[in-house]
């Protein structure tokens, strides 16, 4: 009797377990036992993240204001993230990312066979996220920031069949090497892509052909050369991801009499620059596990597993001697100045956030010993006056810390080597 009492317990015990595990296995992130409401805590998971540089020499000056990112979002409100996905910056793996990979209450239902997912909020049926594996290109293909900021509370509205003026929409998107990303365009455009059904709306119209011309006769420009996709002037592989982040409306759009040449690549400049800082977030492609690590700090999102860098690339595997690369970099000048002011705040941003955490670690562990069994303990998110309070009680203390992990970049190429191409290698998922 007592043998099979034991072994009826067994099999209980041993169905529940199994229970639990196909249930997060089936629905992970719903349960997290480390941290309420699915946000990060250093004491979940050991720190995989690279180590800041200390001997990092700043190359812009940045108020603190334009470092510290922590955003309180509110899923069960009104707040939208709106993701700018710019053509060949790793935004497809990073898209998936955020409707199969966020650590949610409720997560993105995403169906076999079905190129959109559903990403509800937890307490009614609207959407939190506007991307293109959320709500598709509704704002045209590879929306850019003109299109996207005078689009999406239209589009929105008119998905929810409601009006709402009380929404945030929290703006993010990612940047890469220009150099890298203009020959990962080139490669994808002599596949045959040509993302000719983009829209490129401005000022309410979309541009005429004599101020778009196409860079090709037919349906593509399948089978073209370096050299041939170069010498388009009307390329809009040039200084891309300046022109997708300015507000245009500022130069005419696409009129390119409205103002003269030099101060119109001025104007973009700035108004790129301007509107990546700020913006709730941004990431770069070279750098994959910081670019995780911001968003998780910015939003107090967890990604369920994390990111990889990925070193070969097609772009990577296109040999090139230093005139064509010469050429490519005045092609994208533009470009080329953006991603180094992006790339200085994101390393700043990078150095600034772990400098709070550990800090804030710091400051926990020191109370904690001061308040042995008192139950006291302090929050690894703190409010923003209690931020300015911590940075007041330890500023100038320097921050080094063990080691240095990393993964590999999706779509890296080999141009720029960073400290992250150098660090232990997690296994792919």
């Amino acid at each position: 009797m007592v043998e099979r009492s034991s072994k009826f317990l067994l099999i209980v015990v041993g169905s529940v377990c199994f229970m639990l595990i196909l249930y997060q296995y089936v629905a992970p992130g719903v349960i997290n036992f480390g941290s309420p409401h699915g946000y990060f805590t250093e004491e979940d998971e050991g720190d995989i993240f690279p180590t800041p540089d200390p001997h990092y020499v700043k190359k812009y000056y940045f108020p603190v204001r334009d470092l510290e990112r922590t955003i309180d979002f509110q899923i069960k409100g009104e707040d939208v993230i709106v993701f700018l996905h710019i053509q060949k910056t790793g935004g497809t793996t990073f898209g998936r990312h955020l409707v199969q990979n966020v650590r949610l209450e409720v997560p993105c239902d995403c169906r076999p066979g079905q190129k959109k997912c559903t990403c509800y909020r937890p307490n009614r049926k609207e959407t939190w996220l506007f991307s293109r594996f959320s709500t598709g290109w509704s704002c045209g293909l590879h929306a850019d920031w003109t299109e996207l900021t005078n689009c999406v509370p239209g589009v929105l509205n008119k998905k929810e069949n409601k009006q709402k003026n009380q929404r945030k929409f929290y703006y993010i998107t990612l940047l890469r090497d220009p150099v890298s990303r203009y020959l990962s365009e080139w490669r994808h455009v002599q596949r045959g892509a040509t993302w000719k059904t983009s829209l490129h709306m401005c000022d309410g119209r979309t541009p005429t052909p004599e101020e778009l011309p196409s860079c090709y006769e037919g349906s593509d420009w399948s089978g073209c050369t370096l050299q041939q996709f170069m010498d388009c002037p009307y390329n809009l592989a040039n200084n891309r991801q300046v022109r997708m982040l300015a507000d245009l409306s500022l130069v005419g759009c696409y009129n390119m009499s409205t103002v003269p040449e030099k101060k119109r690549a001025q104007l973009l400049l700035e108004s790129a620059k301007k509107n990546l800082r700020d913006m709730a977030f941004f990431g770069l492609t070279e750098y994959q596990r910081k670019t995780q690590f911001l968003f998780e700090r910015t939003f107090r999102l967890r990604f369920i597993r994390p990111f990889m860098q990925y070193n070969s690339t097609r772009a990577a595997g296109v040999d090139l001697d230093n005139a064509t690369v010469q050429r490519i970099e005045e092609l994208n000048e533009l470009d080329m100045e953006l991603y180094d002011y992006a790339r200085d705040l994101f390393q700043q941003r990078y150095q600034y956030t772990r400098q709070q955490e550990r800090r804030q670690q710091r400051i926990k562990n020191h109370m904690q010993q001061n308040h042995q069994g008192l139950g006291l303990g302090v929050s690894l998110w703190p409010s923003r006056s209690r931020q300015s309070a911590v940075s007041t009680l330890e500023d100038g203390e320097g921050d080094r810390e063990e080691g240095e992990e990393g993964g590999r970049t999706e779509e890296a190429g080999s141009r720029l080597p960073t400290e992250d191409y150098m660090n232990q290698i997690i296994n792919r998922w």
